[in-house]
């Protein structure tokens, strides 16, 4: 997949799902180079998500969705960000089954997390790891 093919809808998320090496490299281009605001339009919607929602988990500013709508694409470092909570927020629903289900467990205390809300947690690599090492072991019947 070309970084130019991978603009179209719902290449982001296919991208991000993908065991494809190829795949996964033209998304990597696709995040250092800005993901446009349509493609994570598209990819939120895909989730069930929306901008609002994004702002609510503090994956995007409000402020930064205003100027990235303006210039139509957002930061490399912003683009990060947007896939690392696409890629958690993904886990949760295909592990809790909805995305009710998702928004309500990324914004409830768990215990298995030190009493901390996933939705707290990835902000950072490391917190979102966390995060998905406990939807690792919720998949798998491990989760205390």
């Amino acid at each position: 997949m070309s970084t130019a093919k991978a603009q179209t809808r719902g290449a982001f998320m296919a991208a991000q799902a993908s065991p494809s090496t190829r795949d996964r490299i033209a998304l990597i281009d696709m995040i250092r180079a800005g993901l446009t605001v349509k493609m994570v339009d598209d990819a939120a919607r895909a989730l069930g998500l929306s901008f609002k929602d994004l702002a609510d988990y503090g994956v995007i500013a409000p402020r930064t969705l205003t100027h990235s709508k303006k210039s139509g694409k957002f930061s490399p470092t912003q683009s990060n960000r947007v896939a690392r909570f696409f890629r958690v927020f993904r886990w949760a629903l295909d592990t809790l089954g909805s995305t009710e289900k998702a928004k309500t467990w990324l914004n409830r205390p768990t215990r298995a997390l030190g009493g901390q809300m996933p939705a707290d947690l990835l902000d950072t690599e490391e917190g979102a790891r966390l995060v998905e090492d406990l939807l690792f072991r919720i998949d798998h019947g491990m989760a205390t």
